[in-house]
């Protein structure tokens, strides 16, 4: 009895994370520029703020319009949207990087290139030590972050995303391929 009862529980287990698994690996349905817009550009451009204006300092009230963003947004206020904002650029290297991934042009991103590599993991790194910053509530640190976060971009930005290159250029740079 206790043998069927430890087989059917390995069973169970094995089968709810193998389905956890799978629910987790889904294949990308927006285009990098897609994700840029949506993700990096925004959230950046939070952390950018806290150069000229302290997260805890009040927010200007705005006229009740109706709309949901203004209903809602002061829920989320002060250091924790930044913290928000520099956690979703760390964890957006997991979107960008994600196998399949479209350009705007159609070409693939170049998620097996070693300096595309490179470049997502500062990304990922500069901004976790924006979190750290903001959960001190660090306006100093995190301002002089925004250089490397800006740097993070743009060493990306010159190899594969260069307005030189033209659009359909886009996503090709100059990196090392890593073998599968």
């Amino acid at each position: 009895m206790r043998a069927a009862l430890l087989v059917a529980t390995m069973i169970g287990v094995t089968a709810g994370s193998v389905g956890a698994q799978t629910a987790l690996e889904t294949p990308p349905v927006g285009t990098l520029a897609q994700i840029m817009r949506g993700i990096y550009f925004p959230n950046s451009n939070i952390i950018f703020d806290t150069q000229m204006r302290d997260p805890a300092a009040p927010r200007e009230e705005k006229g009740a319009d109706g709309t949901v963003s203004n209903t809602f947004a002061g829920i989320y206020t002060g250091w924790q949207v930044v913290e928000n904002a520099a956690l979703v650029l760390a964890e957006g290297a997991s979107l960008i990087n994600k196998p399949g991934r479209p350009c705007q042009n159609g070409r693939l991103a170049p998620v097996q290139r070693y300096d595309w590599l490179r470049y997502s993991r500062e990304m990922t790194d500069v901004s976790w030590a924006i979190y750290q910053a903001a959960l001190e509530k660090d306006q100093e640190k995190v301002g002089e972050l925004t250089n490397d976060l800006a740097q993070a971009c743009d060493n990306c930005h010159e190899v594969y995303r260069s307005n030189a290159q033209g659009a359909s250029l886009r996503c090709l740079g100059s990196g090392i391929i890593l073998p599968n």
